[in-house]
Protein backbone atom coordinates (compact mmCIF):
# COMPACT_ATOMS: atom_id res chain seq x y z
CA UNK A 1 0.00 0.00 0.00
CA UNK A 2 1.78 3.20 -1.44
CA UNK A 3 2.16 6.29 1.29
CA UNK A 4 1.36 9.47 -0.01
CA UNK A 5 1.86 12.04 2.21
CA UNK A 6 0.32 16.29 1.36
CA UNK A 7 2.06 19.21 3.08
CA UNK A 8 1.52 22.45 4.29
CA UNK A 9 3.14 24.69 1.63
CA UNK A 10 6.10 26.63 2.99
CA UNK A 11 6.58 28.82 -0.47
CA UNK A 12 5.37 32.33 0.75
CA UNK A 13 2.37 33.67 -0.23
CA UNK A 14 1.42 29.89 -1.62
CA UNK A 15 -2.25 29.18 -0.34
CA UNK A 16 -3.06 25.92 -2.29
CA UNK A 17 -3.00 22.38 -1.27
CA UNK A 18 -1.94 19.82 -3.45
CA UNK A 19 -5.05 17.02 -2.64
CA UNK A 20 -8.90 18.41 -1.31
CA UNK A 21 -11.11 15.95 -0.29
CA UNK A 22 -12.54 14.95 -3.43
CA UNK A 23 -8.99 13.31 -4.41
CA UNK A 24 -8.55 11.89 -1.38
CA UNK A 25 -10.81 9.75 -1.67
CA UNK A 26 -10.56 8.47 -4.61
CA UNK A 27 -6.98 7.79 -3.67
CA UNK A 28 -7.72 5.83 -0.66
CA UNK A 29 -10.20 3.40 -3.31
CA UNK A 30 -7.04 3.07 -5.37
CA UNK A 31 -5.43 1.47 -2.32
CA UNK A 32 -3.22 4.18 -0.92
CA UNK A 33 -2.46 5.50 2.38
CA UNK A 34 -2.89 9.40 2.64
CA UNK A 35 -1.19 11.49 5.67
CA UNK A 36 -1.82 14.93 5.80
CA UNK A 37 -0.24 17.83 7.43
CA UNK A 38 -3.02 19.38 9.96
CA UNK A 39 -3.82 22.76 8.80
CA UNK A 40 -2.56 22.36 4.93
CA UNK A 41 -5.53 22.76 3.55
CA UNK A 42 -7.20 25.77 5.64
CA UNK A 43 -5.80 28.17 3.22
CA UNK A 44 -7.41 26.89 0.03
CA UNK A 45 -10.58 26.40 2.38
CA UNK A 46 -10.76 22.98 3.00
CA UNK A 47 -10.55 22.08 7.03
CA UNK A 48 -8.88 19.08 8.42
CA UNK A 49 -11.90 17.83 9.53
CA UNK A 50 -13.06 17.44 6.03
CA UNK A 51 -9.87 15.42 5.17
CA UNK A 52 -10.23 13.03 7.83
CA UNK A 53 -14.02 12.33 7.52
CA UNK A 54 -12.89 10.60 4.09
CA UNK A 55 -10.38 8.85 5.59
CA UNK A 56 -7.09 10.38 5.83
CA UNK A 57 -4.47 10.41 8.39
CA UNK A 58 -3.86 14.02 10.09
CA UNK A 59 -0.28 14.23 10.99
CA UNK A 60 1.49 16.80 12.91
CA UNK A 61 3.60 19.03 10.67
CA UNK A 62 7.37 18.37 9.85
CA UNK A 63 6.93 15.14 11.16
CA UNK A 64 10.41 13.16 10.86
CA UNK A 65 8.34 9.81 11.21
CA UNK A 66 5.77 10.68 8.72
CA UNK A 67 8.42 11.76 6.39
CA UNK A 68 10.64 9.47 6.49
CA UNK A 69 7.76 6.69 5.99
CA UNK A 70 6.31 8.66 2.86
CA UNK A 71 6.59 6.53 -0.15
CA UNK A 72 5.06 10.06 -2.75
CA UNK A 73 4.97 13.41 -1.67
CA UNK A 74 2.34 15.58 -3.74
CA UNK A 75 3.10 19.21 -3.41
CA UNK A 76 1.83 22.51 -4.95
CA UNK A 77 5.82 23.84 -4.88
CA UNK A 78 9.00 22.64 -3.89
CA UNK A 79 9.05 21.51 -0.21
CA UNK A 80 12.24 23.30 1.16
CA UNK A 81 15.85 21.02 1.60
CA UNK A 82 15.10 21.18 5.53
CA UNK A 83 11.84 18.67 4.92
CA UNK A 84 13.44 16.87 1.21
CA UNK A 85 16.04 15.41 3.66
CA UNK A 86 13.47 13.72 6.03
CA UNK A 87 12.75 11.80 3.27
CA UNK A 88 13.77 8.48 2.62
CA UNK A 89 15.78 6.95 -0.30
CA UNK A 90 13.52 5.92 -3.37
CA UNK A 91 10.43 8.10 -2.45
CA UNK A 92 8.66 9.89 -5.16
CA UNK A 93 8.27 13.69 -5.13
CA UNK A 94 5.75 15.14 -7.29
CA UNK A 95 4.39 18.92 -7.88
CA UNK A 96 4.83 22.22 -9.71
CA UNK A 97 9.06 21.92 -9.13
CA UNK A 98 10.36 24.98 -10.98
CA UNK A 99 12.37 22.50 -12.59
CA UNK A 100 14.40 25.16 -14.85
CA UNK A 101 15.89 27.49 -11.85
CA UNK A 102 15.27 25.33 -8.53
CA UNK A 103 19.12 24.15 -8.57
CA UNK A 104 18.93 23.19 -4.89
CA UNK A 105 16.31 21.05 -5.12
CA UNK A 106 18.13 18.90 -7.94
CA UNK A 107 20.97 18.78 -5.57
CA UNK A 108 18.63 17.41 -2.78
CA UNK A 109 17.20 14.88 -5.10
CA UNK A 110 20.87 13.54 -5.90
CA UNK A 111 21.68 13.56 -2.40
CA UNK A 112 18.46 11.48 -1.00
CA UNK A 113 18.62 9.60 -4.47
CA UNK A 114 14.51 10.74 -5.00
CA UNK A 115 12.69 10.45 -8.22
CA UNK A 116 10.76 13.57 -9.36
CA UNK A 117 8.09 14.49 -11.61
CA UNK A 118 7.83 18.28 -12.54
CA UNK A 119 4.38 19.10 -13.79
CA UNK A 120 5.89 21.72 -16.05
CA UNK A 121 7.47 19.19 -18.07
CA UNK A 122 4.53 17.58 -18.78
CA UNK A 123 3.80 16.69 -22.75
CA UNK A 124 0.94 18.66 -23.94
CA UNK A 125 -0.50 16.29 -26.11
CA UNK A 126 -4.00 15.11 -26.12
CA UNK A 127 -3.74 12.04 -23.55
CA UNK A 128 -2.49 14.77 -20.90
CA UNK A 129 -5.28 17.25 -21.02
CA UNK A 130 -6.56 15.65 -17.51
CA UNK A 131 -3.14 16.07 -15.75
CA UNK A 132 -2.09 19.11 -17.62
CA UNK A 133 -1.99 21.57 -14.46
CA UNK A 134 0.04 24.57 -16.20
CA UNK A 135 -3.09 24.82 -18.04
CA UNK A 136 -5.65 24.38 -14.99
CA UNK A 137 -3.43 26.64 -13.32
CA UNK A 138 -2.93 29.35 -16.18
CA UNK A 139 -6.76 29.79 -17.00
CA UNK A 140 -7.20 31.30 -13.52
CA UNK A 141 -3.99 33.52 -14.11
CA UNK A 142 -6.02 34.54 -17.52
CA UNK A 143 -9.24 35.11 -15.65
CA UNK A 144 -7.67 36.94 -12.60
CA UNK A 145 -5.51 39.09 -14.18
CA UNK A 146 -8.20 40.49 -16.26
CA UNK A 147 -10.12 41.67 -12.80
CA UNK A 148 -6.95 43.20 -11.54
CA UNK A 149 -6.92 45.14 -14.69
CA UNK A 150 -10.40 46.23 -14.77
CA UNK A 151 -10.39 46.64 -10.86
CA UNK A 152 -7.37 49.44 -11.27
CA UNK A 153 -8.31 50.76 -14.34
CA UNK A 154 -10.19 55.13 -14.01
CA UNK A 155 -13.08 53.72 -16.52
CA UNK A 156 -15.44 51.13 -17.09
CA UNK A 157 -14.85 48.14 -19.03
CA UNK A 158 -18.27 48.14 -21.21
CA UNK A 159 -20.02 50.33 -23.34
CA UNK A 160 -22.72 52.26 -21.23
CA UNK A 161 -25.71 54.54 -22.48
CA UNK A 162 -26.87 56.86 -19.82
CA UNK A 163 -28.52 59.69 -19.82
CA UNK A 164 -25.31 61.73 -19.32
CA UNK A 165 -24.32 60.05 -22.69
CA UNK A 166 -22.53 57.22 -23.86
CA UNK A 167 -19.66 55.44 -22.34
CA UNK A 168 -17.28 53.68 -24.87
CA UNK A 169 -15.65 49.85 -24.20
CA UNK A 170 -12.59 49.71 -22.84
CA UNK A 171 -9.73 48.48 -25.38
CA UNK A 172 -7.58 45.31 -24.11
CA UNK A 173 -4.56 43.89 -25.67
CA UNK A 174 -3.66 40.37 -24.55
CA UNK A 175 0.05 39.21 -25.83
CA UNK A 176 0.07 35.85 -25.93
CA UNK A 177 -2.81 33.44 -26.72
CA UNK A 178 -1.56 30.59 -24.71
CA UNK A 179 -4.23 29.11 -21.98
CA UNK A 180 -3.90 32.24 -19.95
CA UNK A 181 -4.47 34.75 -22.98
CA UNK A 182 -7.62 33.06 -24.58
CA UNK A 183 -8.94 32.84 -20.85
CA UNK A 184 -8.03 36.53 -20.53
CA UNK A 185 -9.56 37.04 -23.68
CA UNK A 186 -12.95 35.71 -22.68
CA UNK A 187 -12.75 37.29 -19.44
CA UNK A 188 -11.93 40.35 -20.65
CA UNK A 189 -14.84 40.21 -23.52
CA UNK A 190 -17.65 39.24 -20.78
CA UNK A 191 -16.85 42.43 -18.56
CA UNK A 192 -17.84 43.94 -22.32
CA UNK A 193 -14.42 45.13 -23.73
CA UNK A 194 -13.49 45.09 -27.13
CA UNK A 195 -10.45 43.11 -27.42
CA UNK A 196 -7.30 42.70 -29.08
CA UNK A 197 -5.08 40.07 -29.42
CA UNK A 198 -1.15 39.68 -30.16
CA UNK A 199 0.83 36.19 -30.81
CA UNK A 200 3.37 34.82 -33.19
CA UNK A 201 1.49 31.58 -33.48
CA UNK A 202 -0.83 33.17 -36.98
CA UNK A 203 -2.73 29.25 -36.12
CA UNK A 204 -4.17 30.73 -32.95
CA UNK A 205 -6.19 33.42 -34.95
CA UNK A 206 -9.41 30.87 -35.16
CA UNK A 207 -9.26 30.62 -31.64
CA UNK A 208 -9.06 34.41 -30.79
CA UNK A 209 -11.72 35.06 -33.15
CA UNK A 210 -14.05 32.07 -31.89
CA UNK A 211 -13.79 34.26 -28.45
CA UNK A 212 -14.60 37.70 -29.61
CA UNK A 213 -11.32 38.60 -29.63
CA UNK A 214 -9.64 40.28 -32.74
CA UNK A 215 -5.96 38.96 -34.13
CA UNK A 216 -3.63 41.28 -34.92
CA UNK A 217 -1.39 39.72 -37.39
CA UNK A 218 2.05 38.76 -36.67
CA UNK A 219 4.88 40.72 -38.88
CA UNK A 220 5.28 40.14 -42.49
CA UNK A 221 8.59 38.46 -42.29
CA UNK A 222 10.20 35.27 -43.57
CA UNK A 223 10.32 33.75 -39.99
CA UNK A 224 6.93 32.16 -39.07
CA UNK A 225 7.55 31.63 -35.45
CA UNK A 226 5.39 27.93 -34.41
CA UNK A 227 5.10 25.81 -31.41
CA UNK A 228 6.74 22.77 -29.79
CA UNK A 229 4.89 20.26 -27.59
CA UNK A 230 1.93 22.47 -27.17
CA UNK A 231 4.29 25.80 -26.47
CA UNK A 232 5.34 28.73 -27.95
CA UNK A 233 8.66 28.60 -29.32
CA UNK A 234 11.36 31.22 -29.03
CA UNK A 235 10.84 34.05 -32.22
CA UNK A 236 14.30 35.81 -33.51
CA UNK A 237 15.37 39.17 -31.95
CA UNK A 238 14.33 40.82 -35.50
CA UNK A 239 10.80 39.34 -35.11
CA UNK A 240 10.70 40.77 -31.65
CA UNK A 241 11.46 44.08 -32.84
CA UNK A 242 9.27 43.83 -35.55
CA UNK A 243 5.99 42.82 -33.04
CA UNK A 244 7.37 45.52 -30.64
CA UNK A 245 6.93 47.87 -33.54
CA UNK A 246 3.64 46.66 -35.02
CA UNK A 247 2.23 46.60 -31.06
CA UNK A 248 3.01 50.16 -30.47
CA UNK A 249 0.12 52.00 -32.00
CA UNK A 250 -2.19 49.42 -30.22
CA UNK A 251 -0.47 50.03 -26.75
CA UNK A 252 -1.25 53.70 -27.71
CA UNK A 253 -5.12 53.44 -27.48
CA UNK A 254 -5.03 50.79 -25.31
CA UNK A 255 -6.87 50.75 -21.49
CA UNK A 256 -5.61 48.03 -20.46
CA UNK A 257 -2.81 45.02 -21.43
CA UNK A 258 -2.69 41.89 -20.29
CA UNK A 259 0.98 39.99 -20.85
CA UNK A 260 1.12 36.32 -20.69
CA UNK A 261 3.79 35.60 -23.26
CA UNK A 262 6.08 32.96 -21.74
CA UNK A 263 8.25 30.48 -23.03
CA UNK A 264 9.65 27.36 -20.86
CA UNK A 265 12.81 27.14 -19.71
CA UNK A 266 13.76 30.25 -21.28
CA UNK A 267 13.07 34.08 -20.13
CA UNK A 268 9.89 35.49 -20.84
CA UNK A 269 10.16 37.80 -24.10
CA UNK A 270 10.36 42.00 -23.62
CA UNK A 271 7.47 42.49 -25.75
CA UNK A 272 6.94 46.52 -24.28
CA UNK A 273 9.66 48.70 -23.88
CA UNK A 274 10.01 52.02 -22.48
CA UNK A 275 9.68 53.86 -25.31
CA UNK A 276 6.18 51.69 -26.03
CA UNK A 277 5.17 52.65 -22.08
CA UNK A 278 5.44 56.57 -22.69
CA UNK A 279 3.08 56.48 -25.83
CA UNK A 280 0.24 54.72 -22.95
CA UNK A 281 -2.22 57.15 -21.53
CA UNK A 282 -2.21 58.16 -18.13
CA UNK A 283 -4.48 55.86 -16.23
CA UNK A 284 -3.68 52.72 -18.01
CA UNK A 285 -2.88 49.65 -17.10
CA UNK A 286 -0.51 46.85 -17.88
CA UNK A 287 -0.81 43.25 -15.88
CA UNK A 288 2.13 41.37 -16.60
CA UNK A 289 1.54 37.45 -15.93
CA UNK A 290 5.48 36.73 -17.04
CA UNK A 291 7.12 39.22 -14.54
CA UNK A 292 8.47 36.19 -12.38
CA UNK A 293 9.58 35.07 -15.95
CA UNK A 294 11.43 38.17 -16.42
CA UNK A 295 8.26 40.35 -17.63
CA UNK A 296 6.79 40.97 -20.54
CA UNK A 297 7.02 44.69 -19.97
CA UNK A 298 9.50 46.83 -19.14
CA UNK A 299 9.72 48.19 -15.16
CA UNK A 300 7.33 45.47 -13.90
CA UNK A 301 8.37 44.55 -10.45
CA UNK A 302 6.95 40.79 -9.15
CA UNK A 303 4.18 41.37 -6.84
CA UNK A 304 4.12 45.14 -6.93
CA UNK A 305 2.52 48.24 -8.59
CA UNK A 306 4.31 50.35 -9.75
CA UNK A 307 2.95 53.64 -11.85
CA UNK A 308 4.89 55.01 -14.25
CA UNK A 309 3.79 58.84 -15.84
CA UNK A 310 0.59 57.47 -14.64
CA UNK A 311 0.48 54.41 -16.02
CA UNK A 312 0.07 51.72 -14.14
CA UNK A 313 2.11 48.85 -14.28
CA UNK A 314 1.23 45.34 -11.99
CA UNK A 315 3.65 42.28 -11.75
CA UNK A 316 0.79 39.74 -10.93
CA UNK A 317 2.81 36.86 -9.55
CA UNK A 318 0.59 33.76 -8.17
CA UNK A 319 -2.57 34.56 -9.23
CA UNK A 320 -3.50 30.81 -8.71
CA UNK A 321 -2.66 31.32 -5.59
CA UNK A 322 -5.84 34.40 -4.81
CA UNK A 323 -8.35 31.93 -6.03
CA UNK A 324 -7.07 28.75 -3.63
CA UNK A 325 -10.45 26.92 -3.55
CA UNK A 326 -10.53 26.55 -7.68
CA UNK A 327 -7.21 26.32 -8.07
CA UNK A 328 -6.49 23.28 -5.40
CA UNK A 329 -9.28 21.61 -6.63
CA UNK A 330 -8.57 21.79 -10.32
CA UNK A 331 -4.49 21.06 -9.69
CA UNK A 332 -5.26 17.74 -7.35
CA UNK A 333 -7.43 16.30 -9.93
CA UNK A 334 -4.45 16.84 -12.38
CA UNK A 335 -2.20 14.97 -9.91
CA UNK A 336 -4.88 12.04 -9.56
CA UNK A 337 -5.09 11.82 -13.44
CA UNK A 338 -1.45 11.54 -14.00
CA UNK A 339 -0.78 9.24 -11.00
CA UNK A 340 -4.15 6.72 -11.47
CA UNK A 341 -3.23 4.58 -14.41
CA UNK A 342 -0.36 3.42 -12.46
CA UNK A 343 -1.98 2.49 -9.10
CA UNK A 344 -3.13 -0.69 -9.50
CA UNK A 345 -3.83 -3.75 -6.85
CA UNK A 346 -2.87 -1.27 -4.17
CA UNK A 347 0.96 -0.46 -5.45
CA UNK A 348 2.03 2.56 -6.96
CA UNK A 349 4.37 1.59 -10.40
CA UNK A 350 5.19 3.78 -12.54
CA UNK A 351 6.54 3.16 -16.23
CA UNK A 352 9.12 5.19 -16.88
CA UNK A 353 8.44 4.11 -20.42
CA UNK A 354 5.52 6.06 -20.22
CA UNK A 355 5.46 9.17 -22.68
CA UNK A 356 3.95 11.11 -19.95
CA UNK A 357 6.49 9.63 -17.02
CA UNK A 358 9.34 10.42 -19.43
CA UNK A 359 8.28 13.75 -20.66
CA UNK A 360 8.51 14.93 -17.14
CA UNK A 361 10.57 12.94 -15.19
CA UNK A 362 13.77 14.88 -13.69
CA UNK A 363 15.33 12.44 -11.16
CA UNK A 364 15.00 9.02 -10.74
CA UNK A 365 16.24 7.94 -7.57
CA UNK A 366 18.66 10.50 -7.57
CA UNK A 367 19.79 10.37 -11.42
CA UNK A 368 19.26 13.49 -13.37
CA UNK A 369 16.43 12.91 -16.01
CA UNK A 370 15.92 15.75 -18.64
CA UNK A 371 17.74 16.94 -21.56
CA UNK A 372 16.68 20.03 -21.76
CA UNK A 373 18.06 20.66 -17.80
CA UNK A 374 21.15 19.36 -18.67
CA UNK A 375 21.60 21.68 -21.99
CA UNK A 376 20.45 24.55 -19.36
CA UNK A 377 22.32 23.41 -16.54
CA UNK A 378 19.46 23.00 -14.22
CA UNK A 379 20.51 20.06 -13.62
CA UNK A 380 23.93 20.78 -12.83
Amino acid sequence: MPSFLIPVETAPDETRVAATPETVKKFLLLGCKIAIEKGAGIPAGFEDKQYENVGAELIPVADPQAWGKADCVLCVQAPSTFLLEMLGSGALLVGLLAPYTNRSLLTSLHSKSLSALALELLPRISRAQSADALSSQANIAGYKAVLLGASALDRYFPMLMTAAGTVQPAKVVVLGAGVAGLQAVATARRLGAVVFVSDIRPAVKEQVESLGGRFIDPPDLSEKPAESDGYAKQASDAFLAAQQHQLSDHLSEADVVICTAQVPGKRAPRLISEDMLDRMRPGSVVVDIAVDQGGNCAETVSAEMVVRKGVKLIGASGLPSTVPNHASSLYARNLLALLQPFLKDGELNLDFNDELIAGCLISKEGLAHNSDLLQTGGAN
